[in-house]
């Protein structure tokens, strides 16, 4: 449940959202309709990257949807015009398609961000810009819990890619004064993400396993220690940030209530299901070469000041994701996109 008192400051706000028909970026847009906001949400519906027409059910009439690449500058021109705030969530999230095709990973991630920056500079300077980072960028973490002071050390391309993006960000706000805040978002999860293969995230194809009843996988010895954020969770921090002007050119993390391993992970999917089984199996080679480690978040920054902090509980999350996936999943397990 998001604040009513923190959505009050968006009645008949104008946002655009980027990535709007995404996972974050649709839970967002029914936080804002019900805000009162004015809501155009921007996605190209690339099939590998999260967008479903599926997540916006229900608010038909209420958003405006335009299908376009964050890549087309010149739309964005138009796009961005007279909005009083943009989320800025669109993104290639994929660490092993980055990879693969690390040139794509760059006009997504890199270039489009400073073109849509460039946009906001030149045709709509006052604009509030919420930038949606990530912790990959910080790589294999030096120290536990990793603040925001820890080392820029990207282990793959998405991971760099991601960082420069951030960088573009702060540099206009410093530069230009384009008033900009800057979230690290951790394995954020829940309703709406995408679950028919694990692009987005591994839980996101856990989910899918065991209501299919099928094994979950693990990689490794499952001792890797992850923190996970509830999509309302993300979507309280996105909105405080927008609404408070002391984020402003600020940088935060985000982070769960408990780092946990993936072996529990798994038993607490498993028991929060009624069912099911996981099965451990050796990392594979491309993936080991950019996996992380143990990882979880100090979010005091932003806790103590802007009073964030994560709400819900691993367990209750995960039940209502796999609620929301038992009536819905048909939308989600063989989509198209």
């Amino acid at each position: 449940m998001i604040d009513s008192s923190l959505l009050s400051s968006f009645r008949a706000k104008r946002v655009l959202i980027t990535g709007g028909l995404g996972f974050i970026g649709s839970n967002l847009a029914r936080a804002l309709v019900e805000a009162g906001s004015e809501v155009v949400l921007v996605d190209s519906l690339v099939p590998e990257y999260g967008g479903n027409l599926a997540n916006v059910e229900g608010l038909e009439g209420a958003v405006r949807i335009n299908i376009s690449d964050v890549r087309d500058e010149h739309s964005f021109r138009h796009l961005i015009r007279d909005q009083d705030i943009l989320f800025n969530l669109a993104g290639q999230t994929s660490h092993l398609d980055s990879m693969v095709d690390p040139f794509t990973d760059l006009e997504i991630n890199c270039r489009s961000q400073l073109s849509i920056l460039e946009a906001c500079r030149h045709h709509n300077p006052e604009v509030v810009v919420v930038f949606a980072s990530t912790r990959q960028i910080y790589g294999r973490p030096q120290f536990l819990p990793v603040d925001e002071g820890h080392p820029i050390a990207p282990v793959d391309v998405n991971g760099i890619h991601k960082a420069a993006g951030e960088w573009y960000h702060l540099l206009y706000s410093q530069a230009y004064g384009i008033r900009v805040s800057v979230l690290r978002l951790t394995n954020t999860y829940g309703p709406r993400m995408r679950v028919k293969d694990d692009r987005q995230t591994f839980l996101g194809s856990w989910l899918k396993a065991v209501l299919s009843d099928e094994p979950l996988t693990i990689f490794g010895d499952g001792r890797q220690q992850r923190d996970f954020t509830y999509v309302d969770d993300a979507v309280q921090a996105l909105l405080l940030v927008a609404a408070r002007s002391d984020a402003w050119g600020q940088v935060f993390n985000l982070g769960g209530e408990r780092p946990v391993s993936l072996l529990e992970l798994a038993q607490v999917l498993v028991r929060v299901r009624g069912g099911g089984n996981y099965q451990l199996v050796d990392f594979p080679r491309d993936r080991k070469a950019i996996d992380i480690g143990d990882y979880y978040a100090d979010y005091s920054k932003i806790r103590d000041g802007l009073g964030w902090q994560p709400e819900v509980p691993l367990e209750e999350g995960l039940a209502r994701s796999l609620s929301f996936y038992g009536e819905h999943g048909e939308h989600y397990w063989n989509a198209d996109i």
